[in-house]
C-alpha cells in the first residue's frame, strides 16, 4: 500500500464511512444479461456478463445505505407462449473496473479485496449470507450489553 504525506495536524475526527451499501452474489456461477439488465436499477455494477462469481463476492454499489444480496446469474424463464410485447434488446450500462487503489478505499471493516494476477475482486469476509446474519447479530448483542 502506499499514501501521501503532507503534515502532521490535530485530530480532527473520524474518517467518513461510506454511505451506500454493496450489492453481494447470493450464489456461485457464470453472470448472465438478462439478470444485470434488472440489477443496473438497484445501482452500479462492477461485473459483466459471462464473468464468474461466488457467493460473498461485491458485485456493485446499491444506491441505498443498505447491503442487498442479489442472484446476477438468474436466467429469463423461457416458455413457448409468446408475450404481448416483443423482447426488447438488453442495454447494460458499462461496469465499472476495479483498480486496487479504488478497492482498498472503498471496502468496509466486513470487506476484503482479492488480488490475482488477472482480477481485483472485493468480498464480504464472511462469505455465506447466514454467517453474515449471525456475526450481525452478536455484534449486535455485544454493542447492547456496553
Amino acid at each position: 500500500m502506499c499514501q501521501n504525506f503532507l503534515e502532521h495536524q490535530i485530530y480532527k475526527g473520524d474518517m467518513p464511512a461510506r454511505q451506500r451499501g454493496v450489492l453481494v452474489s447470493m450464489g456461485d456461477g457464470k453472470v448472465v444479461a438478462f439478470a444485470l439488465w434488472n440489477l443496473q436499477e438497484r445501482g452500479e455494477l462492477f461485473i459483466e456478463p459471462g464473468d464468474m462469481v461466488y457467493e460473498g463476492m461485491i458485485v456493485g454499489i446499491n444506491s441505498k445505505g443498505v447491503d442487498i444480496v442479489v442472484n446476477p446469474q438468474k436466467e429469463k424463464k423461457l416458455s413457448n407462449m409468446r408475450s404481448s410485447t416483443k423482447d426488447m434488446a438488453i442495454q447494460l450500462v458499462p461496469a465499472r473496473k476495479i483498480n486496487l487503489e479504488f478497492a482498498l478505499v472503498f471496502i468496509e471493516d466486513d470487506e476484503l479485496v482479492e488480488v490475482t494476477p488477472l482480477n481485483v475482486r472485493l468480498r464480504k469476509m464472511q462469505l455465506r449470507e447466514v454467517d453474515r446474519t449471525r456475526t450481525g447479530r452478536k455484534y449486535r448483542a455485544q454493542a447492547e450489553e456496553k
